[in-house]
């Protein structure tokens, strides 16, 4: 029986900041760019009151809540207390699924500080989450990842959910299918037809029914009915860089390598989109003719949303490098770095200017 911790860390992008401005602890408070195309990254709890919350356009929290305060995002500050986190994750197993800069898995079934019970070690990474970050964060407990993170929502903010092998029929018989990992409001209207609405409607469901319903997801959703979830805490360490780059039979000078710019840019965006990320970071290289290497690369404030994105980047840097019209090149390249997973981008308040 695997014993699987869900961190959450609470309103973070919010707290980060209200630490520095503690005056606003109590006021509704969202965190986001302040023009008309910005969505909120997220609501300080005072803010959700008001119906404020993470992925709604700023213009629409104005009109929800008039007096609401927007403070800017500071990106790199809230990756700097998530790698305070993440440390204090690796202090008690190696195990740790990050799922964004605020959550993440852990599975503490042999954990690094022999402590026997999951509970106490969730109670510890809370109790030192807050000495090192003055922050809360909220954990769940349970016999898999699916229950683990539903319990972690259980007791917001600051909050603790246990859910023991012998307990979890009794709390799956009546949750709510749209807690369920996948049902959106196109699935859940589908089951809401069929007179489903909690996971004990359907764990009355037989698995072929689900599947002709559901089709492949109609299996997952048959586990999940039966508390079931086989997924592992996958510790994996996202690459910290992706380029390519190409190699000239001859070479060019620099204004005939704008088709090679594209075909690389485009490349590297490909290789973005497979491996679900984005990135905050861009770089070029070129080797000269005598393989003298010139390189340049710069840190943007947004990750990246498109291929043209991309591709303005590399011409900015190209720009900046102040190359001379006669030099030629025998290799060109492009990297991208800082990655970040697409599905957290909506997180970020990151729109495209």
């Amino acid at each position: 029986m695997r014993k699987i911790i869900h961190i959450d860390m609470d309103a973070f992008y919010a707290s980060v900041e209200l630490r520095e401005r503690p005056e606003l602890h109590n006021l509704p408070v969202i965190i986001a760019h302040d023009h008309p195309r910005a969505v909120v990254t997220t609501a300080s709890y005072p803010a959700r009151k008001f119906g404020l919350r993470s992925a709604m356009s700023v213009a629409q929290a104005k009109k929800r809540c008039p007096q609401v305060i927007i403070l800017e995002p500071h990106f790199d500050r809230y990756r700097a207390v998530s790698e305070q986190i993440q440390h204090i994750f690796h202090q008690y197993t190696e195990l740790v699924e990050p799922i964004s800069l605020d959550e993440a898995y852990l599975d503490v079934s042999d954990n690094l500080q022999h402590i026997p019970s999951a509970t106490e070690v969730a109670q510890r990474i809370q109790h030192d989450i807050w000495q090192h970050t003055q922050l809360t964060a909220s954990a769940g407990v349970a016999p898999n990842k699916f229950l683990a993170k539903i319990a972690s929502d259980w007791h917001k903010p600051n909050g603790l959910c246990v859910i023991k092998p012998s307990q979890v029929q009794g709390f799956i018989q009546n949750l709510a299918l749209n807690k369920i990992p996948g049902v959106g409001r196109v699935t859940e209207a589908k089951l809401s037809a069929l007179n489903l609405f909690t996971l004990g409607d359907l764990n009355h469901c037989s698995e072929a029914f689900l599947c002709q319903q559901f089709g492949k997801y109609g299996q997952q959703l048959f586990l999940y009915a039966q508390g079931i979830d086989h997924r592992p805490v996958m510790a994996s360490r996202t690459r910290q860089q992706i380029s390519k780059e190409t190699t000239f039979d001859t070479d060019l000078h620099l204004t005939a390598c704008t088709p090679y710019w594209e075909r690389l840019a485009n490349q590297v965006w490909q290789s973005l989109i497979r491996k679900g990320l984005s990135a905050y970071g861009v770089s070029i290289k070129l080797k000269h003719h005598n393989f003298k290497l010139l390189q340049h690369s710069k840190r943007f404030d947004h990750p990246l949303h498109n291929p043209q994105q991309l591709q303005q980047a590399i011409q900015q840097l190209l720009d900046e490098a102040d190359i001379a019209s006669t030099a030629q090149f025998r290799l060109i390249g492009v990297g991208v770095y800082q990655l970040i997973e697409q599905k957290n981008l909506h997180q970020l308040s990151l729109l495209a200017e």
